[in-house]
């Protein structure tokens, strides 16, 4: 059991660390792109949204790793939609936190720092001042405001994520219930029956 369990942590590990990197690329990509032509004020909006996807996958990793799984039972058996969907998600809130919390939380706080050095770079010539000086000045000053909001958004989320963790995660597994009825998208498989299985 202690083999398999090692062996499906490093697929998993390898697995999510190739994700990163692909939707890492991929945010960079878009960021860039948005960043690119447009007004100082529009660069800091998308700074502020890149930052509110980090703080909100964040609670949903948190509530993922606090919320209890027996609720959710009964919301099945009453056919609530979304429950047997939250099921899963409690059932594996170790994978869904990890990719909730580290994949998207992290590339969401590099992705917004880098944001944050193009915008800089825009108000600096905007401004049209001694570029170099100013732009040092700026950077510290958006980096720190960055920094703030990400660290205190998340501190609320949290907060928010522990005590209301039910309901979060029934909204999304509704969410996912959307994505597999109407797209046919099984975004986080039951692993339960294939642990059961190597056990």
């Amino acid at each position: 059991m202690k083999k398999s369990l090692l062996k499906r942590s490093i697929k998993f590990s390898i697995g999510i660390a190739v994700i990163t990197a692909v939707l890492a690329a991929i945010f960079s990509v878009i960021s860039n792109a948005s960043l690119e032509g447009t007004s100082w004020y529009l660069g800091l909006l998308i700074v502020l949204f890149i930052v509110l996807i980090g703080v909100f996958f964040d609670m949903m990793g948190v509530a993922a790793a606090a919320a209890n799984e027996k609720p959710f039972h009964s919301m099945a058996s009453e056919k609530v939609n979304g429950a047997r969907e939250a099921i899963v998600i409690v059932r594996n809130a170790d994978r869904f936190a990890t990719f909730c919390n580290d994949v998207i939380g992290d590339i969401s706080g590099i992705i917004s720092g880098a944001a944050s050095t193009l915008v800089v770079i825009q108000l600096a010539v905007v401004l049209q001042s001694d570029v170099t000086n100013l732009q040092f000045i700026l950077n510290i000053i958006l980096t720190s405001f960055v920094a703030a909001l990400t660290v205190g958004g998340k501190a609320i989320a949290k907060t928010y994520a522990i005590h209301r963790s039910t309901n979060i995660i029934l909204v999304v597994g509704k969410m996912f219930a959307f994505f597999d009825k109407k797209l046919h998208i099984k975004i986080l498989p039951d692993l339960k029956k294939k642990k059961r299985k190597e056990i």
